[in-house]
């Protein structure tokens, strides 16, 4: 058996998604989420120009050897667009091989270690109040979990703020939004925010947060201790990874759960964080961390620590992305919860698939494959459109973290 062809489909159906479809001698194909949002076209190009050329030919059921081969064959090793791109090639293996075994995908990973995967939705409003409201419709809507976010006194364009009910998409022009940060503002105003979510529905519902590595962390573990009388479920990456040493100030400081991940790339970005047992959730996702191949060993080092997976599963993921990361977290023994924003109507037609929301829960459904196709004919109706992820400043002009 043999690769015969790949190519990149890029289209925009509400917001740009990059698709790599494999294809074989059998008539078997896969296909595989290469979306970096904000830089969509350099993991194209990188598809294009370096990797398809040297699949031609190659086995697809070598998946391990193949994915070896992209990593430390390149020499130039990690970063976003170069793992973005290994992980469409190994996703579409995985596919192309559950085909061929008639199984779904999870099957070959090892079957199931539960029926169905909490997932956890994105409620957020201009102010507090919009916030609490948009919580309560999440509960009626039979989620278990719900990231709050809320606009904040005194900052213009405070991040979570989405447009549209039920997603987010925070790339809103052809070049960076500027927005303005206020720290000290936004550490009076969360634990209020908590304060009245527990308040007004108990605290039977998780409820999440999202810092999005605004804070130093002496300033994470303030909130972190301010929040722990509301039982978090989890804070977000409450400061910047990069040195994973700075969440050892944290830890000390606060039994608040902390999460991390969503822009790691490899195991070695998470390396010290899980061995120091120094987060309590991972989560990094199957198209930025090297696909389904690499993000097994992330879980498996996490799962000798007591961390579980918490999966990133924002819009900026296609639902390629999302179906396969659904097998992965019906097979994962150490799951914690999957992110899950919606698709918009559009998106969901480009990409049929049968995944299913049931009660505060994601089920994957029972084709061979990660069950997610795509439609090549409408997706070419949707042509890319540029857009960039915002930015921020400090009051004084000094340039932070978004």
């Amino acid at each position: 058996m043999k690769i015969t062809s790949a190519r990149v489909i890029v289209t925009s159906p509400g917001r740009n998604f990059v698709t790599l479809k494999v294809e074989t001698d059998e008539g078997v194909s896969g296909i595989g989420d290469a979306t970096l949002n904000g830089r969509e076209l350099a993991v194209a190009s990188y598809l294009t120009d370096h990797v398809i050329p040297s699949l031609i030919g190659r086995d697809p059921r070598m998946s391990e050897d193949i994915w070896h081969y992209l990593y430390r064959g390149a020499y130039w090793r990690r970063g976003p667009v170069t793992m973005s791109a290994i992980a469409a090639v190994d996703t579409a293996l995985w596919d192309i091989k559950a085909k061929l075994a008639d199984l779904p995908l999870y099957q070959l990973l090892g079957g199931k270690s539960r029926d169905r995967v909490l997932i956890y939705g994105h409620a957020n409003g201009a102010d507090l109040e919009a916030t609490v409201d948009a919580v309560g419709k999440y509960i009626d809507m039979g989620y278990k979990a719900i990231r709050a976010q809320s606009g904040v006194p005194g900052i213009e364009k405070a991040y979570g703020i989405g447009r549209g009910d039920m997603y987010y998409e925070p790339a809103d022009a052809r070049l960076p939004t500027e927005t303005v940060w206020d720290t000290p503002a936004y550490l009076n105003f969360v634990p209020k925010l908590f304060e009245k979510l527990r308040d007004t529905y108990g605290f039977e519902p998780q409820l999440l947060h999202d810092v999005h590595h605004r804070l130093t962390p002496n300033e994470a573990a303030q909130l972190g201790k301010s929040l722990e009388p509301y039982r978090l479920f989890w804070m977000e990456d409450c400061t910047p990874a990069e040195n994973q040493e700075a969440f050892r100030h944290v830890r000390r400081h606060t039994t608040t759960p902390l999460a991390v991940g969503e822009v790691f790339n490899t195991i070695w970005d998470c390396k010290q964080l899980i061995e120091e047992q120094l987060i309590d959730y991972i989560r990094a996702t199957v198209v930025h961390a090297g696909g389904i191949t690499h993000l097994r060993r992330i879980a498996d080092l996490a799962a000798l620590y007591q961390v579980r997976t918490g999966s990133h599963g924002a819009t900026d993921l296609s639902p390629v992305c999302m179906g396969a990361a659904l097998h992965f977290d019906t097979w994962v023994p150490n799951f914690g919860i999957q992110e899950y924003m919606r698709h918009t109507d559009e998106t969901d037609a480009v990409f049929p698939h049968d995944y299913r929301f049931e009660d505060g829960h994601l089920i994957v459904g029972e084709t061979p494959g990660h069950g997610v196709t795509i439609d090549e004919a409408l997706a070419a109706k949707y042509p890319y459109d540029p857009a960039s992820l915002p930015i921020a400043r400090l009051r004084d002009g000094t340039l932070w973290h978004w």
